[in-house]
């Protein structure tokens, strides 16, 4: 039986998966503000799936936008329920999905995967994921996650994104259906999420030793558009990028405060 009546608009289908449901949208502004919504109007399982064959107003980090060629790529969100604030942090679940995204690539046999901080996935040295959390803060002393992901998978041609790549320009390979990475992508979520709970030192591990360009000089421009140099030394567990700057110091940002040229 359908969870959910049929919206015209939308042209809504429900998909089930043995422990997980996945609902398909032939098109929506963003499938994170479309789970948001639901969250608030019904009472949903755990790991709950929404896909969209186009996202007309996805959404990347800081507000930017994330651009897909309808029916080419997987964009979708995960809701992650009931996590408890005493195990887990908002950037414990950056973490975690930004690993379980790198190892999903590298096990379709993409070479050079690397996590470009704080939520883009790198492979080859050029984007092929987004990731964008959302998180719901609730009065239990637990808070409700909206993970939503956009991964190149089909589409060739990126017009305007010259540092954009996908699975078909690595691989040469293409996906008759899109679904078919859903099951193996959240299981690994899953799996991350599980160690995030149980060891906070083990996922920032497994996160540094994947970021991108670590131990390497790179240029930055700061929210005063001044530029500098800075060798990427980690990522600490508040989500703060660790540069060494000329004058030997660490020195800590948060994502809003600086990006990376490149």
């Amino acid at each position: 039986m359908s969870l959910f009546l049929l919206n015209k608009s939308l042209k809504l289908v429900n998909i089930y998966i043995p422990l997980m449901h996945v609902i398909k949208l032939d098109a929506i502004d963003s499938t994170n503000d479309y789970l948001k919504q639901l969250v608030r109007e019904k009472e949903l399982k755990n790991y709950t799936v929404v896909m969209a064959h186009e996202q007309t107003k996805g959404k990347g980090q800081l507000g930017a936008k994330w651009i897909s060629e309808p029916g080419k790529n997987l964009t979708m969100s995960v809701l992650i329920k009931d996590l408890p604030q005493d195990l887990i942090t908002v950037f414990d679940i950056n973490a975690a999905v930004a690993v379980a995204m790198a190892k999903l690539l590298s096990s379709l046999k993409l070479d050079n995967v690397f996590v470009k901080w704080p939520n883009d996935i790198m492979a080859d040295e050029k984007k092929i994921a987004g990731i964008l959390i959302e998180n719901i803060l609730k009065p239990d002393s637990t808070f409700t996650a909206i993970v939503g992901i956009g991964l190149n998978v089909n589409q060739t041609i990126f017009k305007g994104l010259p540092d954009a790549t996908s699975i078909k320009i690595l691989r040469g390979t293409t996906y008759e259906s899109l679904g078919e990475l859903v099951i193996p992508m959240v299981n690994l979520i899953e799996t991350y999420l599980t160690i995030a709970r149980k060891n906070h030192h083990e996922i920032w591990e497994l996160y540094n030793h994947a970021l991108f360009k670590k131990n390497l000089p790179m240029p930055f421009v700061d929210s005063n558009e001044k530029r500098f140099i800075g060798l990427i030394k980690h990522v600490n567990k508040a989500g703060k990028l660790a540069l060494l700057r000329d004058d030997q110091e660490l020195h800590f940002y948060e994502a809003k405060e600086i990006k990376m040229l490149f």
